[in-house]
C-alpha cells in the first residue's frame, strides 16, 4: 500500500475550499449588483424566510448562518436599518431575542432568489448532473457536521446550506 503525501491528502480540502471562496465571491457581486445586499445579509434573510416559525432566535440564527453573535447582531442592524428585519426581546425568554423578516425583506428573497439560484448553478453547479448534485450535497454536509463535531464552529449545523427552499406562501 503507497502512503500519500500530506500534501496530497490536503488537495481535496484546498478543492473544497477554493470552490467556495470562488462561489462565495461570485454570489457575494451577483448580490450586491441585484439588491446591494452582502452574501451574509442574503443568507440571513433565506434563513428567516424559510423558517415556518414566526421569529427565529438570534443565537439559532448565528449557528445557522455560520457567524459570531456580535458578527450577526452587526448584519442584522444594518438589515433593520432598510426594514427588511426586526428584532424583538423573545416572547419565551426575558434575556432572548428573535429576529423576523419583514414584508420588504420577504419580497427582496423573492426578487433575488431565483437569479441567485440561476447564478449559483451556472457559477458550480452547470455540469452536474442532479443526482452528481445530490451526492455533492451529501458530502458537503457530511463535510459541515465533522467540522461542527470537532469544535470548530459554536453549533451543529445540519446542513451546509440555507434551508433547500423559502417557505411557500399563499
Amino acid at each position: 500500500m503507497t502512503t500519500r503525501r500530506p500534501l496530497e491528502q490536503l488537495r481535496t480540502a484546498f478543492a473544497l475550499l477554493d470552490a467556495s471562496a470562488l462561489l462565495q465571491q461570485a454570489a457575494e457581486r451577483h448580490l450586491r449588483a441585484a439588491g446591494d445586499l452582502t452574501y451574509v445579509q442574503f443568507r440571513i434573510l433565506v434563513r428567516l424566510d424559510a423558517t415556518d416559525r414566526p421569529a427565529l432566535r438570534m443565537s439559532e440564527l448565528a449557528d445557522g448562518v455560520l457567524l459570531s453573535r456580535s458578527g450577526l447582531t452587526y448584519q442584522v442592524t444594518a438589515l433593520e436599518r432598510r426594514g427588511l428585519c426586526t428584532r424583538a426581546a423573545s416572547p419565551d425568554d426575558d434575556r432572548g431575542v428573535v429576529a423576523t423578516i419583514t414584508d420588504a425583506g420577504r419580497a427582496l428573497v423573492d426578487r433575488l432568489l431565483p437569479a441567485h439560484v440561476e447564478a449559483t448553478r451556472a457559477a458550480m453547479l452547470g455540469d452536474l448532473t442532479p443526482e452528481e448534485e445530490a451526492v455533492l450535497l451529501g458530502v458537503l454536509d457530511r463535510a459541515v457536521r465533522g467540522v461542527s463535531a470537532a469544535g470548530a464552529v459554536s453549533a451543529a449545523r445540519g446542513a451546509a446550506t440555507a434551508p433547500s427552499a423559502p417557505r411557500t406562501r399563499g
